[in-house]
């Protein structure tokens, strides 16, 4: 995902302030991102502890009503790590799935920030025992609760 705009500040982060010192850029979620297939995101402030909310606009979707979904994440701070690796969760308003990212903020030489991630989506099953699968769905890994130890 590329940045398509900036949230606060003075609009121009790599030259705020009155000094003649340019400052890198940094990677900073907050803001309205898009991707490669049209799809976009707005992600509110990042908190002091790295957790955000936002939401996500897909523009794939086998349903025939798209509408925006939340998200919420958490990333590394940028300040402890020049570029941060963030992960967040969309629960689609429009369908029985949940889709997790994750991904790893970069600035390239020209100073733009790249969202570069990978994602997962899950659909609700009838049951534990469905066998159908989607095309190239991973294998899955059942985690089962254990007890509480005393």
């Amino acid at each position: 995902m590329h940045r398509v705009g900036w949230a606060g500040g003075c609009g121009c982060r790599l030259c705020c302030g009155t000094s003649a010192e340019i400052t890198p850029l940094q990677c900073i979620l907050t803001g309205h991102w898009k991707n490669d297939i049209g799809s976009n995101m707005t992600i509110s402030e990042v908190k002091e502890n790295g957790d955000f909310t936002g939401i996500y606009n897909t523009s794939v979707s086998t349903t025939t009503k798209i509408v925006p979904s939340p998200l919420l994440g958490s990333q590394h701070l940028p300040y402890l790590w020049n570029q941060p690796t963030f992960g967040f969760t969309v629960h689609w308003n429009f369908s029985n799935s949940i889709s997790v990212f994750t991904g790893q903020c970069f600035v390239d030489n020209d100073g733009k920030e790249i969202l570069k991630t990978m994602w997962l989506m899950r659909y609700t099953w009838a049951n534990s025992k469905t066998t159908g699968k989607p095309p190239g769905e991973p294998p899955v890994l059942v985690v089962h609760r254990s007890p509480v130890q005393p």
